[in-house]
């Protein structure tokens, strides 16, 4: 099944940015057996492709990060991940927000029951704040979201489709999705 793009999902801890004027996407896909949200985060967080922005931000804004880290903030105990602090957390969802407040990372798993065999539903979403102008009040994308929109939207898809990748690799439910 390919990734696709639809609404938030009703209580989707994203949605409050939406409400308030943010730009905010969401991308979905169906993977054909169970999955839980701890295991969902991890092979999303530790996928080669996101392995390659967790370089970059160690690099470039000196926040590094392993994929322990990731195991642990997928099982609950941390709450920081390389550039990102836990906004928000339940059984099935995790918003995280950058070290600039500028940008959400959104990450959701439901049960799939619509089909004959059990499944689930992964979600994925970003929300990104505008500047506000403070003699004006004004809020602002500014030139960077714009110019860089194409790639964004391009870029979710490939991490989603990463993570349900590494999730069908490791069919077992209960064996950790680690390379």
């Amino acid at each position: 099944m390919a990734i696709q793009t639809g609404e938030l999902p009703q209580l989707a801890l994203l949605d409050q940015y939406r409400r308030d004027g943010a730009y905010t996407d969401c991308y979905f896909v169906n993977v054909p057996r169970p999955i839980a949200q701890a295991e969902y985060v991890e092979a999303f967080y530790t996928t080669g492709l996101f392995r390659i922005e967790r370089a970059i931000l160690s690099m470039l804004a000196s926040k590094p990060s392993t994929d322990q880290q990731a195991r642990q903030l997928a099982t609950g105990e941390a709450g920081t991940f390389a550039a990102w602090d836990v906004e928000g957390r339940t059984p099935n969802q995790l918003l995280l927000c950058d070290f600039q407040g500028r940008t959400r990372s959104w990450l959701m798993s439901v049960a799939d029951e619509s089909a004959d065999s059990p499944g689930t539903r992964l979600y994925f979403g970003s929300a990104v704040v505008p500047n506000v102008d403070p003699a004006s009040g004004r809020k602002s994308m500014g030139f960077a979201f714009h110019a860089l929109m194409g790639f964004h939207r391009l870029y979710s898809r490939a991490l989603l489709s990463a993570a349900r990748t590494r999730l069908l690799r490791s069919r077992d439910g209960n064996q950790s999705v680690q390379e």
